[in-house]
């Protein structure tokens, strides 16, 4: 099997393509960043250039990961957040359907407002909030309008990557190491999601072969102010104090939503639900990973 994977610098690439490649996939890794790695260069905001690479590699399965998910830069930099997500989305699905390769796109859990109280299904309506939400839902449209062979998968609150973390594990973690008191947001809630897992379970839904719509995240939401409290238990910084704080007292340019909790329910009903194992867990498995890889 061929694969070729865009963003593969990123935090999900760099859990993902290993595990293709172990499972005997032939891996052709992109990214617009090839700093440092064996990467191919491809911008997806070139349709020449997208449409040039797909032609040459012709994959079997496109993963299609590049994406702008700095929240608050899409909000400050719309037209910059509607050419990554949205264009180079279009640009991506029109090369799949010319060439009849399955596309594989990389959805988020922020696409709804967040007012509903229980976790999130496949089958509830999108509303989203901010520019970086609109976009990556204009993106699962695109893929759903252009393409009948399609995954879409919706990831959480991402942690994983190791020196590639730039989300909010890695920011408390390096808080907890520099700050004695830490400030976190108890009203914003949402349902973190291992790289390692969601990467697992991606691989392991397309042998399946059921095409459509997942949420995949691990089982369980928290707030924020729950997973810095989790993740200081792990760590044992039991000197640090971590405060939580509304968001009203945390501005930041993008609107979130109050919850982006999500329920696994299409993944279950295709008897994959248990590899996205409780949060608690796959946190505690990325903590000891870090802490290995910075020990040697």
């Amino acid at each position: 099997m061929k694969y070729l994977i865009t963003g593969a610098n990123g935090m999900l690439g760099s859990a993902l393509c290993p595990m293709l490649a172990k499972d005997g996939g032939e891996i052709y890794p992109t990214d617009i960043n090839t700093k440092g790695n064996n990467i191919y260069k491809l911008d997806i905001r070139d349709k020449e250039q997208v449409q040039a690479m797909v032609k040459e590699i012709r994959p079997d399965i496109l993963f299609h990961l590049a994406a702008e998910t700095n929240v608050d830069k899409c909000e400050l930099e719309p037209e910059h957040a509607y050419q990554t997500n949205v264009l180079g989305t279009k640009n991506i699905a029109l090369a799949c359907k010319e060439m009849g390769i399955i596309m594989v796109y990389i959805g988020t859990c922020s696409i709804f407002d967040g007012k509903k109280q229980e976790p999130y299904r496949e089958t509830d309506t999108p509303n989203p909030i901010s520019v970086y939400s609109k976009t990556k839902l204009e993106g699962e449209r695109i893929v759903q309008d252009l393409l009948e062979k399609y995954f879409i998968f919706r990831a959480g609150w991402m942690m994983g990557g190791n020196k590639k973390d730039k989300k909010f594990v890695a920011k408390i973690i390096e808080l907890l190491e520099t700050q004695k008191e830490i400030r976190a947001v108890d009203d914003k809630f949402g349902s973190p999601t291992f790289t390692f897992d969601i990467s697992r379970a991606m691989i392991e839904t397309i042998k399946v072969g059921r095409y459509g719509l997942y949420h995949m995240t691990n089982l369980g939401s928290c707030s924020r102010y729950e997973l810095a409290c989790k993740i200081k238990e792990y760590l044992k910084k039991d000197d640090v104090i971590i405060k939580p704080i509304p968001s009203s007292e945390f501005p930041l340019p993008a609107p979130r939503p109050r919850s982006e909790a999500v329920e696994n329910f299409n993944l279950s009903s295709i008897g994959l639900g248990h590899i996205m194992r409780p949060w608690e867990e796959a946190l505690k498995i990325y903590l000891e990973q870090l802490a290995k890889e910075h020990s040697e």
